[in-house]
């Protein structure tokens, strides 16, 4: 195992070419342009391809080409970037190619800022391009996970042909903590029997496209990828429980946004006040089963997010109607503090 202090986007990078990564291709944007620095340098030395995209929509699109090739690919943008590139993921969905998209948030609507936010859940979980498909999206809340999810990511893209997120934000990709690599070989697919490759008369071409304007076809090709969306969903849900033994309020939070609500109910545990997290690591598939088992003495569930409110209306979804959903959240790059959310806390229990 190496161990080294790392920041957070650095550390995404190395465990990409860690975990196979051959092409990268992007386009500079704060916060994660420490990512396609580090890839520029580091990718060649691996004999695989970096290239700086003319664009956001340029990147995606030759990402497109190399998973068609059979090449593990992946790009990575901020949230303007990431809005960019709805039409070549959707793209991607489409054709079930592997891919790995890192989204480093920043505030926004439009250009914004360059400060954390956690305002592109909808783009992450409902997806911003045309058509019916959804898109795996792991949501780190540590460095150490950050790399660790990465090495997922890039074997669940191979696993279900599918683009897979990583959800991140500019605290979480800014911030260094240590992190430890697993120096065994990334487990890569023997062979890849639908990709572009050439054939040498040995077998019939192969052929990736997405148009179809039979709509018999269409909605066959359509109910294909529900049938996948339906195994990700019953198969691959990720969560963490904090704290949930006998708490009388339940918080829900992810990213780097959790590590604060779990100071947050250290000090609400100080007051008395008995509080637990449930931290989505899927925000799609969401982890709605937790929420079917919550403590008795449970009154009120608060999402917690670096939004206007997002991921609150899934929340409301998984509680479904059982008890009281309240939010509480700060935009505009706003990091939320652990007494303010602790407040809102004790507003809502009535401990003011």
């Amino acid at each position: 195992m190496a161990r080294m202090l790392m920041k957070g986007n650095e550390a995404l990078a190395l465990a990409a070419i860690k975990a196979g990564c051959t092409h990268y291709f992007g386009y500079p944007i704060t916060p994660q342009n420490e990512i396609t620095e580090y890839l520029a340098h580091n990718m060649p030395k691996t004999g695989g391809v970096f290239l700086q995209a003319e664009s956001e929509l340029a990147a995606i699109n030759m990402v497109f080409g190399a998973s068609a090739a059979g090449a593990r690919a992946m790009t990575s943008s901020s949230s303007p970037g990431i809005a960019l590139m709805q039409e070549g993921i959707s793209g991607l969905a489409a054709a079930e190619l592997p891919c790995v998209i890192v989204n480093v948030q920043r505030g926004g609507p439009g250009i914004g800022g360059i400060q954390p936010s956690q305002a592109d859940y909808y783009q992450m979980t409902r997806g911003g391009g045309n058509g019916d498909y959804s898109i795996l999206a792991l949501a780190p809340a540590t460095v150490q996970e950050s790399a660790a999810m990465i090495r997922d990511a890039f074997e669940l893209a191979d696993k279900y042909r599918t683009p897979v997120f990583i959800v991140s934000d500019g605290m979480l990709g800014q911030m260094m903590e240590p992190v430890e690599y697993d120096d065994a070989p990334a487990p890569l697919p023997s062979d890849k029997p639908w990709a572009v490759v050439g054939h040498g008369g040995k077998r019939k071409p192969n052929t990736i496209k997405t148009l179809a304007l039979d709509p018999l076809v269409l909605e066959e090709m359509n109910l294909v990828r529900q049938e996948k969306y339906a195994r990700i969903v019953a198969s691959e849900v990720r969560y963490e429980e904090y704290r949930l033994d006998g708490a009388e309020i339940v918080l829900c939070a992810y990213g780097s946004t959790a590590r604060i609500v779990k100071n947050t109910i250290d000090l609400l545990e100080q007051d008395g006040i008995k509080a637990g997290l449930i931290r989505p690591q899927t925000l799609w598939p969401f982890p709605y089963a937790p929420f079917e088992n919550l403590p008795e003495r449970c009154k009120k569930i608060l999402s917690v997010e670096m939004s206007c409110g997002q991921m609150v209306d899934d929340v409301r979804l998984a509680v479904n109607g059982r008890l009281p959903v309240d939010f509480f959240g700060r935009t505009g790059g706003i990091i939320p503090a652990p007494k303010e959310i602790g407040a809102r806390v004790k507003q809502l229990l009535g401990r003011v």
